[in-house]
């Protein structure tokens, strides 16, 4: 190095030293590359390049402990409580197993191909949501920011969620079990049933009375919970504990809460099948109706579920990704995920099924005793002659099917007057068709069902302990979708932001459990993230296929990998999924705007569920949280378009010191040296995600020159550890 250059003058005071990247690389001679990781790979004296690149990426950033600990992250981020209540929903709507066609195509066209993207993206770049989307394109740097308040909005309400499950677990352990039968209300020495319970169902009553103590409408807020407060406060406070310590915490609680839910579906499963009626609703489930695959809205709800069922555009895969090594097959993962994810779905949908055909013949039975017992009141009252009912029909041990020959020559002969009788067809059908999802499935049908269980209190502790598992394998990663970015972007003390977060949520969470807090809950899923959802993941596939560019992604996906992915992940990732997205936003829009946002409200005095539309205050609520969830990216797009916001372009330097070169962030003049490899002109603009530079010591010669053979994974023999990529 010449004598009179900075590096040397200041070598010798000790001092730490920043050069420009085109300062350094225009010297002929190395920096002391014997002792740096400017190195020949195995030279002497030095370490190999991929071991010294590995090195750094240790020093600044945690790792997985092992890939188990990875897969099961992700499967337990993938795979929540929309498996267990909302595709089984879908799959029974939509024409049973008909559905699972367009879900499968769709899950191939848009879920793998766009899951691959986002974890190779994270992997790559080694960064949060905010960092990866600077680096990709600095213009759309404000997807990140929405995918964290989107995160947010989810985290808020979803805790909720395991909150009620944990008061459900708690209240498990008694015999009888409390929702079985409806409280007797004593009035002097007068027993009677409670009439709210009388009116609807035990369990009914249980959900809306006991747990939840729901108001008429969401405009009467009732004041808080005080059960389900407590049980708020002991939901964040566990998540907050196995989510403090970043990964080194979440990935050991994962061991348990990603398998624990496959033990508990499985005993549920071979429980199911020995139960009477459990094959009546799997057949019914599964039997096609093939005229519903041509109806464009089961295709936009299957294109639904599978955007959310592997959490796409929430963050988190990226922020469990970005803790992987650069040489790890995510192409493998995608798929790996993807596949469990699916057969999770149809697991619980057996499951589900099962106990709900249980549950169908049951009450099945209980209609027809109570039309049996009309009949026997009809015959004795002359309504009705004995000459209608069959010969070989005995009351005392009547079944379905002498019932529904009975109830079909009554309704033959007393065709004028056969509406007055009040007689019901008590039709198996009729009870399978009956369709629930979501909190109706699991604290409402579901928990009936288990009343009939034998050993009925061990198999609701198990159900509920599996909901509780569930929900915080998907929170852990949708908190990592917030703290992982925040923390890479902002440098911020990770156990005191994760503190603050989990305390921060809490509070405005306290909105969910006042008395009307379930109305609350129905807005923020129905319409805080669904929407900014698909916004982010379209501008992150255009990101990456048309900005970027799809042939530069794929060949440093080849040089990341050690192969070249397949080329149908090109033709999904620059044509197909963007339009399928697109139809899938414009959907969305449509139904936001043709149908009146409502909610189903509780009343009281009626003992059953009438739909409301929100009132304006609570519109104004919803369109504020689409807006605020999404402003970030035109806020952002404008900031750097007129250069009121740095883009990163020129914050690139060097720093040597003891021997390494490492990137350094600094706001260096507009005119730095730094152009030299970080070009403003968009044509010339580096890749975010670069390729190692080669490095030539004295008289070395282009590894990948004529007559040169690539040295290496990656085509190279020196690796410039400076590179964004290294320190990514």
């Amino acid at each position: 190095m010449p004598k009179h250059s900075k590096v040397t003058q200041r070598e010798h005071s000790g001092e730490h030293v920043t050069e420009s990247v085109a300062d350094l690389l225009a010297l002929e001679e190395p920096v002391d590359y014997k002792q740096s990781v400017l190195n020949v790979a195995g030279g002497p004296g030095g370490k190999p390049a991929a071991a010294a690149e590995e090195e750094l990426d240790a020093e600044d950033r945690p790792a997985w402990n092992s890939k188990l600990q990875y897969i099961l992250a992700q499967i337990g981020f993938s795979v929540g409580l929309g498996n267990i209540w909302r595709f089984p929903y879908l799959c029974q709507k939509n024409g049973g197993g008909a559905y699972l066609v367009p879900y499968l195509v769709l899950l191939i066209i848009i879920g793998i191909p766009l899951f691959f993207l986002e974890l190779a993206v994270g992997q790559r770049i080694r960064r949060g949501s905010i960092g990866v989307w600077h680096y990709v394109c600095p213009r759309l740097g404000g997807i990140g920011f929405s995918s964290c308040i989107v995160c947010l909005f989810v985290g808020l309400y979803y805790n909720v969620i395991i909150g009620w499950s944990i008061f459900y677990f708690f209240k498990s352990f008694q015999y009888p079990l409390p929702w079985s039968e409806c409280p007797v209300v004593r009035n002097g020495t007068v027993a009677v049933v409670e009439a709210e319970c009388e009116k609807s169902s035990a369990t009914t009553y249980f959900w809306y009375r006991e747990a939840l103590d729901i108001s008429n409408s969401i405009s009467e807020s009732g004041g808080l919970n005080w059960k389900m407060t407590l049980c708020l406060l002991m939901a964040w406070t566990i998540v907050g504990m196995a989510v403090v310590k970043g990964i080194q915490s979440s990935g050991k609680v994962m061991y348990f809460s990603s398998l624990f839910p496959y033990v508990v579906l499985a005993c549920f499963l071979v429980r199911g099948l020995l139960l009477r009626g459990a094959v009546d609703g799997i057949l019914h489930m599964f039997t096609p109706k093939l005229d519903k695959m041509l109806d464009p809205q089961v295709w936009r709800e299957a294109a639904t579920q599978v955007f959310f069922a592997l959490g796409l555009g929430f963050g988190g895969v990226i922020a469990f990704s970005s803790y992987n090594k650069q040489d790890n097959n995510c192409h493998f993962d995608a798929a790996l995920v993807a596949l469990i994810n699916f057969f999770t779905s149809v697991l619980a949908t057996l499951v589900v099924f099962a106990v709900l055909g249980f549950k169908a013949n049951i009450m099945n039975e209980k209609c027809v005793v109570e039309n049996a017992e009309k009949i026997l009141g009809y015959l004795h009252s002359n309504v009705l002659s004995q000459d209608l009912i069959p010969p070989h029909v005995n009351f005392s041990h009547l079944t379905t099917q002498d019932y529904a020959e009975m109830y079909k020559v009554i309704m033959t002969v007393k065709e004028d007057r056969f509406s007055a009788l009040g007689l019901d067809p008590c039709q198996l059908e009729d009870e399978l068709d009956k369709s629930v999802q979501g909190t109706g499935l699991a604290f409402i049908a579901f928990t009936e069902a288990m009343t009939h269980f034998p050993a009925s209190p061990f198999w609701s502790v198990m159900f509920f302990l599996m909901l509780i598992n569930l929900g915080l394998g998907s929170m852990i990663g949708t908190m990592a979708g917030i703290t992982t970015p925040i923390i890479d972007t902002f440098k911020v003390p990770k156990e005191m932001f994760t503190v603050g977060c989990c305390v921060f949520a809490f509070f405005v969470g306290l909105l969910f459990v006042q008395r009307s807090g379930n109305y609350f809950v129905t807005m923020f899923d129905d319409y805080s993230a669904t929407l900014p959802l698909t916004v982010i993941v379209i501008l992150e596939n255009i990101a990456v296929a048309w900005i970027y560019g799809t042939k530069k992604f794929m060949q440093e996906l080849t040089e990341m990998l050690g192969f070249r992915p397949y080329r149908f992940y090109f033709y999904m990732w620059k044509f197909v999924s963007p339009l399928c997205m697109a139809v899938l936003t414009t959907a969305s829009v449509i139904q936001l705007a043709v149908t009146p946002p409502g909610y189903s409200a509780w009343i009281r005095e009626e003992a059953a569920e009438r739909y409301l539309y929100f009132p304006d205050w609570a519109m104004a609520l919803l369109i504020l949280l689409i807006v605020v969830a999404t402003l970030p990216i035109p806020v952002v797009l404008v900031l750097r378009h007129f250069r009121l916001l740095a883009d990163g372009s020129n914050t690139l330097s060097v720093s040597y010191k003891k021997g390494r070169m490492r990137k350094d962030v600094s706001n260096l003049e507009e005119n730095d040296e730094t152009r030299f490899i970080l070009s403003k002109v968009p044509s010339e603009a580096p890749s975010p995600m670069p390729t190692h530079r080669s490095y030539l010591g004295p008289g070395g010669t282009s590894p990948l020159g004529p007559g040169g053979t690539p040295n290496g994974r990656y085509g190279s023999g020196y690796l410039l550890a400076g590179t964004p990529e290294s320190e990514l």
